[in-house]
């Protein structure tokens, strides 16, 4: 029988994910597939079940909306309940076990790796199960303060306590501060997602504007950052990163980051 990963997810149609790893294990020449399955919340213990007893199935990433929900599925050799409280892949152990873990932090970091943000200020909008790997990242780097604009306010402020990083939760809409760094944690400006209503004008010349929706990539409000000339990061740069962790941990082998340049070529036309 064939190995095979996924990605889960509620929707999932829109995941470049299969794309991704597919074109990493052609590229290694692996007997592998990975997949797009849609599981909803009502169907996420189901299908943890399932796949348990199918010895293919190495693991698999996992997007809105269970990030939080499957860490009561798995267990959690880790310890990621008691740092960053969400999981984003799931892979089995050489014993069997389904095991829980998180490379949404890693993949968020890496294209910024070079920006000095101790001491600074960074906007997060979103408090969801990205936010959280993108909260726990900004952490250990000796982010100053972190304003966190979330429809739930209170959520928003629990995050940001239980990571202990100072900082104010907002609504959604409040007007930016003078932040060094703006990431859009959230949903908001997907395809088939409302839009992200955001003024930019406060920032400083040289913020850098970060959005992980990666479908459209070229999102409103990334545009709306290139036409103040800021930095920018898009979201395959997260998405190929965590990927690339998950990778490993699904195929034991290490993918070709030599050709990302042809990954994202092929992942935009």
């Amino acid at each position: 029988m064939t190995p095979y990963a996924e990605v889960i997810g509620d929707p999932i149609s829109h995941s470049k994910s299969p794309a991704i790893h597919g074109f990493w294990l052609e590229a290694l020449d692996i007997d592998a597939e990975y997949r797009a399955t849609h599981v909803t919340p009502d169907g996420l213990a189901a299908y943890f079940d399932a796949r348990r007893s199918d010895p293919a199935w190495r693991g698999c990433n996992i997007t809105i909306p269970h990030k939080q929900a499957a860490l009561d599925l798995i267990e959690d050799r880790g310890g990621v309940r008691a740092t960053i409280g969400a999981i984003n892949t799931v892979f089995r152990a050489d014993d069997g076990v389904l095991i829980g873990t998180n490379t949404d932090a890693g993949g968020f970091y890496a294209p910024i790796a070079g920006l000095d943000l101790e001491g600074a200020h960074a906007v997060v909008i979103g408090a969801g199960g990205a936010a959280r790997g993108i909260l726990f990242a900004l952490s250990k780097v000796g982010i100053g303060r972190v304003t966190i604009q979330n429809r739930n306010v209170l959520k928003a402020a629990a995050l940001l306590s239980s990571f202990g990083i100072k900082g104010d939760a907002v609504p959604l809409g409040t007007k930016l501060p003078e932040a060094k760094l703006l990431v859009n944690a959230s949903a908001l400006g997907m395809g088939g997602q409302p839009p992200l209503d955001i003024d930019l004008t406060p920032l400083p010349d040289d913020a850098v504007v970060y959005d992980i929706v990666y479908s459209p990539l070229e999102t409103d409000l990334l545009l709306q950052a290139d036409a103040r000339e800021l930095d920018t990061v898009d979201g395959l740069d997260m998405l190929i990163g965590q990927a690339a962790l998950a990778f490993e941990l699904f195929f034991d082998a290490a993918p070709p980051r030599d050709r990302d340049d042809e990954l994202r070529a092929m992942l935009t036309v």
